[in-house]
């Protein structure tokens, strides 16, 4: 990188007044034909909650435009850190602000978060219980770099660690209804972020939707099969399921928007409804994720339905476009709808 190259990359741009600023180039894009998109929610929604609370603070680690944590950089520079590649210190720094009364939000991709920040968030966060809000970018197989970018481990890797709440949300309106309840929250927690322009999915399906911390809710309501999913695995499960209309196959999607705490007695209650298929739904590897979470959950509470998981492979994927990486992996619409027809 050139200076130049690099004088313009933290170069400040301001928009013309009132105009809403999207995120940057280089996202990666996620196939939602038929919905709105919403430029930015995450960074959006933040700016809004820390303009009626001084004490939220936004930090990461080079990435600010690709978390959408350049949206507040930019509003509030006087409250904004760029710590640099260094994702131990973000997390070190964070926790030291927490401890001093703020409330601080950390970003990066989530690899870096799960792999390479891991201790220091035990260390410095989880064990001493502070409200450090992580928000990572690229959960899952959102990105077609390789596995030096996939977190396709980071729900298996925190759901072990104590005092941790754990947040996957579908889509824009998820990640505008968590920002509030995040910070509400007294503990820390780790968020997974879909950036850039996110679909509006779930109001679309559910009018009335509004995310609740902790919360399992129906949005699509089924007779033959039950698809729990979280993510934007439950836009897929979505999507599929208005496609196996057509086949006559009903099927009824849960979503898990929380992780850790899971909402278990809305699962267990609705799993238990005789019948149905039982699929759970993933962009996370099935080993550690939601699938084993609910699996233990329904076993431990005596309700054995028939079962299955869509979900990553136990492996290190391809790299590669991500259209073609979600066929390779089972986790496109059509690959969602095949795998259910085949197992009824």
């Amino acid at each position: 990188m050139t200076l130049a190259s690099m004088a313009r990359k933290y170069e400040v741009r301001k928009l013309p007044e009132g105009e809403r600023q999207a995120t940057s180039a280089m996202i990666a894009s996620l196939a939602a034909e038929g919905y709105d998109t919403i430029a930015a929610p995450f960074g959006h929604a933040l700016v809004e909650a820390a303009r009626k609370d001084e004490r939220i603070l936004g930090l990461t680690a080079d990435l600010g435009k690709y978390t959408d944590m350049h949206i507040f950089s930019q509003a509030m520079p006087d409250r904004f850190y760029q710590m640099g590649m260094a994702e131990q210190v973000l997390m070190s720094a964070a926790a030291g602000l927490a401890r001093e009364g703020f409330l601080p939000f950390a970003t990066t991709y989530a690899v870096f978060a799960s792999r390479r920040a891991y201790d220091f968030i035990a260390m410095a966060i989880a064990e001493e219980n502070l409200p450090v809000k992580i928000v990572c970018a690229l959960p899952g197989l959102t990105t077609g770099y390789g596995p030096s970018h996939q977190a396709t481990e980071d729900l298996a890797i925190f759901r072990g660690l104590p005092n941790m709440t754990l947040i996957d949300p579908c889509d824009a309106d998820d990640i505008v209804g968590m920002v509030p309840q995040m910070i509400a929250h007294e503990g820390p927690v780790y968020a997974r972020l879909l950036r850039g322009r996110v679909p509006s999915v779930l109001r679309k399906h559910k009018p009335d939707y509004r995310f609740q911390l902790g919360k399992a809710q129906m949005i699509r309501e089924g007779n033959d099969v039950l698809v729990i999913s979280t993510g934007l695995m439950t836009m897929r499960a979505l999507d599929a399921a208005v496609q196996l209309a057509a086949d006559k196959i009903d099927v009824a999607v849960l979503h898990c928007p929380t992780i850790k705490p899971l909402d278990l007695e809305t699962i267990a209650a609705e799993a238990a409804k005789g019948g149905r298929l039982v699929v759970t739904a993933e962009n996370h590897t099935v080993m550690g994720g939601l699938g084993e979470a609910v699996a233990a959950g329904l076993l431990s509470r005596g309700i054995a339905p028939r079962f299955r998981m869509i979900g990553l492979p136990d492996q290190f994927l391809e790299a590669g476009a991500l259209p073609t990486l979600h066929e390779m992996y089972g986790i496109s619409v059509g690959k969602v709808a095949e795998q259910i027809k085949g197992w009824l």
